[in-house]
């Protein structure tokens, strides 16, 4: 199966083509490398550098190298950011992907997966959270992505693309070759997992006050190993003629103190922390119930434990204490 993928070169995306790859698929990427890294791509690939946006850049691709299928990754996709840039989050998570739809359509690509987020449901009237449960975000990067998503549906009726959106919750881990770096690095675990690296003195935690079990917000980690094979297996459903909506996540859930004391563990060392104020748009618990990809997909998530999601973490971080900079020598 040929397949293009935007966003490769990102964290998940890059880990998504490694596995795509193993499975002996073709595969395209398209990035324009703004946050994702060159040395994450695969070797195997084809790489053309540009955006989502690039209307031009896109025909050419699809009319010159057709695809049976689209993994959409490109976005912007920080909630505090999105906070303060509402427009940045608008022009690039739903216009631009607009864009790569229109694409599809004119040159007959009729199946896409897309990487959604928890974010689409706000602050959840219980928990877990399921696929039913109402959709109300409260920042403008969940709000982008649910807006997405309707346009989906109104190009499965009106052109026949079928799709499937993964709500992922927070992506943690790393492979042995790839794991996050983001510049600013806003993500929790490799934030905390800096501070025995040398490379901060301490954490900021953002609110103690959450009604949660000790006060900070909780969230449900899943490795990124998980969330490649989910992909697959929603390539595969989109084969056999089936789509839908579908939450990855671990279904239980760790507070940001119980991640910090986790990468203690795993480090063994002390992590200095301090209490700063709530971000904006932050819920104060995200936790899923992954009954449904179980059960349509198949998916079998192996790597549950925050335990095991940080040691995976530390290790790339030990041997990447630059990032992907740390493989340009």
């Amino acid at each position: 199966m040929k397949i293009l993928v935007t966003g490769g070169a990102g964290y998940i995306g890059s880990v998504v083509v490694e596995r795509l790859l193993v499975r002996g698929d073709s595969v395209i990427v398209l990035d324009d490398l703004s946050t994702g890294h060159a040395e994450a791509l695969s070797n195997g690939v084809r790489f053309v550098k540009g955006r989502v946006g690039n209307s031009s850049v896109l025909s050419k691709l699809l009319a010159e190298d057709p695809c049976d299928c689209v993994l959409h990754f490109a976005a912007s996709t920080e909630v505090g950011e999105s906070m303060k840039k509402p427009g940045t989050y608008y022009r690039r998570n739903v216009s631009e992907s607009m864009v790569l739809l229109e694409a599809m359509v004119e040159h007959d690509t009729r199946r896409i997966v897309f990487s959604s987020s928890a974010a689409v449901y706000g602050e959840p009237e219980k928990t877990p959270i399921t696929e039913e449960s109402p959709t109300n975000p409260t920042n403008p990067y969940g709000e982008t992505k649910l807006v997405f998503e309707r346009a989906l549906e109104w190009h499965r009726r009106i052109h026949g693309v079928s799709s499937v959106s993964l709500r992922y919750f927070n992506a943690a881990g790393a492979t042995g070759e790839r794991g996050e770096d983001h510049s600013p690095e806003t993500h929790l675990i490799p934030n905390v997992l800096k501070v025995p690296l040398g490379q901060r003195k301490e954490v900021s935690i953002f609110g103690d006050d959450y009604p949660t079990r000790d006060g900070s917000c909780l969230r449900d980690y899943v490795h990124v190993e998980d969330l490649a094979e989910a992909h697959i297996q929603a390539i595969d459903a989109m084969a056999e003629g089936r789509s839908g909506i579908f939450n990855l996540g671990s279904e239980r859930g760790n507070t940001v103190l119980e991640v910090v004391r986790a990468c203690e563990e795993v480090t063994g060392k002390r992590i200095p922390f301090k209490i700063v104020g709530r971000r904006p748009g932050d819920p104060a618990t995200l936790v899923a119930s992954s009954a449904k990809a179980k059960k349509e997909l198949g998916w079998d998530p192996r790597k549950q434990n925050i335990l095991e999601i940080v040691a995976d973490a530390w290790k790339w971080m030990k041997e990447h204490p630059r990032g992907y900079a740390s493989s340009r020598g």
